[in-house]
This record gives C-alpha cells, structure tokens and sequence, in this order.
C-alpha cells in the first residue's frame, strides 16, 4: 500500500476521535461550562448534525476543486476547528466549533476513499478504503479512552489540542505523500443527490441506518454518567471501561460484514438489531452491579457498530437496483443518516435524562433499535429477501 494511504488513516484517526471522545468527557464538560447533562449532549448531535449537512451540500460545492487542495483544506478547518473548542470561551462557541468541525469531517471521508482508490489498482481498492476506516476503528479502541483519560486528567482543553496535534500530523502528512496529480472525477450534484431520496426503497434503508444505529446513541451518547453516577465507577475506570467498548466495537465491525457476506443484509441486520436491543435491556438491568455492567459493555459494543457494513452493503444493493447512475451518491448519503442518527440519539437521550434519569437511557434506546428490527423486516418483504429472514 502506497505511504499516501497512512497519511490519510493517521487523519482518520484523528477525524475519529474528536468525534467520539465528547462522549467519555461529557460530565466533565457540563460541569466546567456550568451546564446539564442533556445541554453537553447536544455537542454530540451538533458534531453530527454538521456531518450530515456537510457530506452532501460541502461535497457538491467543492467538486470543481483539485482532490489533495481539497483534503488539505478539509485538513486545516477540522484543525481550526478544533483549536476552536479547545478555547472556546464558553458553551456557545463550543456548540459552534464542534458543529464547524463537523463539516470538514463529513467530506473528509467522502474525499478520502475517493483519494484512495485513486492510489492503488482496481483490486485492491475495497483493502485501500477498509485502510482509511481502519484510522476510524483504531479511533474508537485507542484514541477515544486516551482522549477521555488526558480530559479527565488535565481538563477537556487537553483533549481537544492533543487532537488539534494529530490533525497537524495528517496535514503534514497528506502535504508530502499525497500526490498533486491525483484524478479529477466530478462531484455528484445536489439535484442527483435529491433523486436518490425520493426513491421510497432507499428511503426505508436510510430511516434504518436513522433508528437501528442511532438508537444506541440515545445510551452510548451517556455512558460516562451512567457509569460514574449509576455504577459508582471512578472517572479513570471510565477511560478504561470505553478502552474495552472500543476494542469490542473493532470486533463487531469485522464479524458483522463476515456476517452479511454469509446470509445477506437483512437477516445480518435483523439478528445484529436484536442482539443489540438485548444488550441494552441487559445493560439498563446491571448498572447497578459494576462487574455486571463491565462485562454487557464488553458485548455491547461489539452489536452496536456490527450493523455499519451490512447497513452500507445494504443500501449499495438497493441502489443498483432503483439507481444505477447513483450508486456512490445513494452510500454516501447513507453516511449522513448514520450520523443524523447520532444526532436523533443523543438529543432524544438528553430528553430522557432530563426527565427520567440517565439510568433509563438504555431502555429507550433498546425501543428504539426494535423499531429499526421492525423496519428492517418491512423492507425485506419490499426486495423479496423475506424468505432469508425464515431461515435467519
């Protein structure tokens, strides 16, 4: 593999933890800015929100300029970003920063697996982006309990500047080893964007990804108050506790697309959702236990992003099917809906919160990623996979 593709994976990395660490330094957060828990929360939703706004509508935009301008651009707004939040004066400006670096990380995947099959032959360019989203995974085991331990430690500012740092390790590194020459391959439009959503198929698949994945979100988003204020576990066996969520999350990923390869999308999902759904019940019923609540964590992880590929591979299908023009543009935007996920999550959560405790976070979510079982029968039905879902 080509050094341009690890300059790309050390700013994924990056791009992965500023996006996850909030979560650990949540009760941190809320009580330096003098805020409630629901009120941090929303620098989670915010993060994805701007995702989701920037993957399509900046994508569009900036398809005229050349690829490596574009990525060291990308580059230097989630830096700035960044050092934003990192002296951010108040709640306000902080909401605002992690909303802007929510931008640059939306197109940055998007110009990243572009950039990188641009790199290596054709049969290796599914290994060259599984390259780039392994930054992302090794964000959740490595970067994010790191992250969460030095925010803890010295302040959330901490956190913030030691990935302003890696950011300037990706710039740096994406300045030297990408080449200038890269291709140039036009940006879908906004229009061809819009055709993709009134397609009612894609649409279900969409509202999946929306309710199935961003359902744990509404438990994930306050794992570290419900740990510290529920379990009664220290602020560092928090850090530690996230270290083994992530390295379950790693697995979850690789057995999840084993999973979809062996039986097919639906009855991938419908047996990950319901996996998951039972690891929240089960995580909502051992908080008060500590060594209860480490061991579900343990598995939960791995159920909760076990539905990324199946999830992707799932809308490719339905898009060559309903779309063949489109399909680049109907995966990408399935992107968006994993991060407006996200951002549903978390603000429902801080709903919960605010009015039930953060203890009953998990129960919630649990209804809601059987929704996303329900849905994901329904759309089966649609595409004539239902007879899968007998044998699943």
């Amino acid at each position: 593999m080509p050094l341009a593709l690890w300059a790309l994976t050390i700013s994924a990395f990056a791009v992965g933890t500023t996006e996850f660490v909030i979560v650990g330094l949540l009760p941190t957060i809320a009580d330096s800015l003098g805020v409630s828990l629901p009120s941090a929360g929303l620098l989670v939703s915010l993060y994805a929100l701007g995702v989701t706004i920037g993957a399509p509508v900046l994508t569009a935009l900036t398809g005229g300029l050349p690829r490596k301008t574009l990525l060291l651009a990308l580059m230097t707004l989630f830096i700035v970003g960044n050092a934003f939040a990192a002296f951010a004066p108040g709640y306000g400006s902080l909401i605002i920063a992690r909303f802007i670096t929510g931008l640059a990380h939306g197109v940055f995947f998007a110009i990243a697996s572009t950039i990188a099959t641009s790199l290596v032959p054709r049969d290796k360019e599914s290994s060259a982006i599984a390259m780039v989203f392994m930054g992302l995974t090794v964000a959740l085991v490595t970067g994010v309990p790191l992250g969460t331990w030095v925010g803890q430690t010295f302040g959330w500012q901490s956190t913030f500047l030691g990935v302003v740092a890696l950011g300037i390790v990706g710039l740096v590194a994406s300045a030297v080893l990408v080449p200038s020459d890269l291709p140039q391959t036009a940006a879908p439009s906004l229009r061809a964007q819009a055709q993709v959503l009134t397609s009612p198929r894609l649409l279900l698949v969409y509202l999946i990804t929306a309710i199935g994945y961003g359902g744990n979100f509404v438990a994930f988003t306050y794992l570290a108050p419900m740990l510290t204020g529920v379990t009664g576990l220290s602020a560092g066996m928090v850090s530690l506790v996230i270290l083994l969520y992530g390295a379950s999350v790693a697995g979850g990923n690789i057995l999840g697309g084993k999973l979809a390869d062996r039986v097919g999308p639906v009855p991938a999902l419908t047996l990950i959702f319901v996996g998951l759904a039972v690891m929240l019940v089960a995580l909502g019923l051992a908080l008060a236990h500590p060594v209860a609540a480490i061991a579900v964590i343990a598995l939960w992880g791995g159920f909760a992003f076990a539905n990324v590929p199946p999830l992707q591979s799932y809308v490719v299908q339905i898009a060559r099917e309903v779309s063949p023009g489109a399909v680049d543009v109907a995966s990408g935007l399935n992107i968006g809906a994993f991060n407006l996920g996200i951002a549903l999550g978390a603000w429902s959560g801080g709903l919960v919160v605010d009015h039930i405790g953060v203890a009953a976070t998990p129960f919630i979510g649990a209804l809601a990623v059987s929704a996303g079982v329900c849905l994901t029968r329904l759309s089966g039905r649609f595409d004539g996979s239902s007879h899968h879902l007998a044998q699943a």
